[in-house]
């Protein structure tokens, strides 16, 4: 399994399943072409493609494509990365018949190959033990478990340009994704002293 630097953005549900099978990332979805019409998720993109890129990992078919046209259309070229999984006909599984256009999604693409694709495109990353934020380090800085943590919470996530109603959890998943351990208590330790 490999640690990627960027967020890797995918289409739906299956598809950031499968990838959470081979890579380390923050990974997002573009919910379709819900994309089109969701500003928030627009805005927190662009705000992440600005702290660490993304990496779009579409299916090679035409709804992929217009989805990579429509995210380039919003994120400037230096915070976006394109990997591309080969047009290989076939169905995926859960599927009782073939795409429109008969070719493989990400959901289907084998794992060796899909993580080869992402190591060529993606910025690897080394993360050594211990560097994780935890849901202890959440708790112990009051942004979930304790009475007034959704609050802070939404307030620390408005301050780092985050969707203000995230769960503890997905909180904490953008923050390993984006920060070292040290890095967030840094923040924390700031956001305190200016607020």
């Amino acid at each position: 399994m490999i640690s990627i630097k960027e967020a890797v953005i995918v289409e739906g549900k299956f598809d950031k399943a499968r990838v959470a099978e081979v890579c380390d990332a923050l990974i997002i979805t573009t919910d379709g072409f819900t994309i089109f019409k969701d500003k928030r998720k627009k805005e927190f993109l662009k705000a992440l493609a600005e702290r660490q890129g993304l990496l779009v990992l579409t299916d090679s078919d035409r709804a992929g494509f217009l989805i990579r046209l429509h995210l380039k259309s919003f994120i400037p070229n230096e915070y976006i990365k394109h990997a591309y999984i080969p047009a290989i006909e076939g169905k995926e599984r859960r599927k009782r018949t073939p795409s429109k256009e008969g070719i493989l999604g990400v959901e289907g693409m084998d794992a060796e190959l899909l993580e080869n694709i992402l190591k060529e495109a993606a910025t690897v990353r080394e993360v050594k033990a211990g560097e994780k934020i935890t849901k202890s380090d959440l708790y112990e800085v009051g942004l979930s478990g304790k009475s007034g943590s959704a609050v802070l919470r939404r307030a620390f996530a408005r301050e780092l340009s985050l969707p203000p109603r995230l769960s503890a959890n997905a909180l904490l998943e953008i923050l390993n994704a984006a920060y070292s351990r040290e890095e967030f208590f840094e923040i924390v330790n700031k956001s305190r002293n200016t607020g």
